[in-house]
């Protein structure tokens, strides 16, 4: 009888740990046998260095942990390994039949207030594709656009000095996308998640540093 409870027990645990999800009715935890408990409880010691007892559950959770033979619940699982982020998709062209315009500017060169009171009134919704050397210094003027027309606008990258990327190694690209996003993070209070690159060129590793630095489409013009 014993041997055939404690093989029962066995079979308990191998068929716990293989599980990646439980019915809601049954804790996991009282699944498992005391051995499986041993070896991944951690041991909490005094200053001395002397081993102490694993602290009790609370009640009532401590008569159920009991009953299984097991004298505390198991810690938590570690948290997943960061995942390196995706390469972002080259968008060119948006398949519809709806009788709709894409509205976007780049650089940042024009500022003309008429066109701030247009987007107001009309409820506008535009994407600013801007480069921090042409832009920065009417970076007061973006933001009103931004919040015209009920906050519908965003703030997008467009890289920091408008170089040709293929021309550039990684660390160059890296350094012109990455140091945008930080630049209009910084300013506009939202890391933008699309990049162009200017003059529409770009190679594999713009992509991927697009990537590294947050974005999520690289949005080219049709």
């Amino acid at each position: 009888m014993r041997r055939a409870h404690r093989l029962a027990a066995g079979l308990l645990t191998a068929g716990a740990l293989a599980l990646t999800g439980c019915a809601q009715s049954v804790d996991p935890i009282e699944r498992l046998g005391r051995k499986a408990v041993r070896s991944v409880a951690p041991k909490v010691r005094d200053a001395g260095g002397q081993a102490l007892a694993a602290h009790a559950p609370p009640a009532p959770r401590a008569a159920a942990y009991a009953r299984w033979g097991l004298r505390a619940p198991l810690p938590a699982a570690p948290p997943p390994p960061a995942r390196k982020p995706a390469r972002p998709f080259v968008v060119d062209r948006v398949p519809t039949r709806d009788k709709v315009v894409f509205l976007t500017f780049d650089d940042g060169a024009e500022r003309d207030p008429a066109f701030v009171r247009m987007v107001d009134e009309l409820n506008l919704p535009i994407s600013m594709f801007l480069t921090d050397s042409v832009a920065s210094p009417g970076y007061d003027h973006f933001d009103r656009l931004r919040r015209a027309g009920g906050g519908l606008s965003t703030v997008q990258n467009h890289t920091v000095d408008h170089p040709y990327l293929p021309g550039l190694p990684y660390a160059g690209q890296r350094a012109q996308i990455c140091g945008q996003q930080d630049r209009l993070e910084a300013r506009f209070g939202a890391r933008p998640r699309l990049f162009r690159p200017p003059y529409g060129a770009y190679n594999n590793q713009t992509l991927r540093a697009a990537g590294d630095c947050g974005a999520r489409a690289v949005v080219l013009w049709g």
